[in-house]
């Protein structure tokens, strides 16, 4: 599975650079005029077996601080340009890079923060079994619970989702995921 699914991921992150890859310039020179530089947000994250990986997203954020340097809170830096990116998740496209890269996968577990993890982890004790099995799969840009309710879920369902899918995982689900997503992304306007 492992080889086939490495295999489907790269065709597909392909497929995908060749049809996005005017749309991701777009953005990004967007991002660039309404939030400045960076236009990619990099933030390390779990993947593979814990391992740490950097992804990468637009930026959809500012750098606005408080008088004393510190960042104002992320719902105050958040702009009307960015909640639409995060809600499409066209932020998300930098993140076939890591795809090509072999860290991430077209069809996973969300690529959970760390702080994130271990928040749910001790916030949601029923969740470790859970939890551990999405430790064992590449993250992926798309997934079931993205597909399946997306931010209307809560942790507890989204990380039940993200085990069935790697309990389940196959070729024929993968498929069916990634024809899935781009309703379930049209469905947040």
């Amino acid at each position: 599975m492992q080889l086939s699914k490495r295999i489907f991921d790269l065709v597909v992150t392909g497929l995908s650079l060749i049809i996005f890859l005017p749309l991701m310039l777009g953005i990004g020179i967007l991002v660039w005029i309404f939030l400045g530089t960076p236009v990619l947000f990099r933030q390390q994250r779990p993947g593979y077996k814990g391992k740490p990986f950097i992804t990468y997203k637009f930026r959809s954020m500012t750098d606005q601080r408080r008088p004393d340097g510190s960042l104002l809170p992320d719902v105050e830096r958040l702009t009307r340009f960015g909640r639409f990116l995060r809600s499409t998740s066209l932020d998300d496209l930098p993140q076939l890079w890591n795809v090509l890269k072999g860290e991430m996968s077209m069809v996973g577990p969300r690529a959970y923060r760390f702080d994130e993890l271990k928040e749910y982890e001790e916030k949601y004790p029923v969740c470790k079994q859970n939890i551990d099995i999405i430790r064992t799969a590449k993250p992926g840009i798309t997934g079931l619970w993205q597909t399946s309710g997306r931010n209307d879920l809560n942790f507890e369902q989204r990380a039940q989702l993200d085990a069935k899918y790697i309990i389940n995982r196959s070729l024929r689900q993968e498929i069916f995921i990634l024809l899935k997503t781009p309703f379930a992304m049209l469905s947040r306007w």
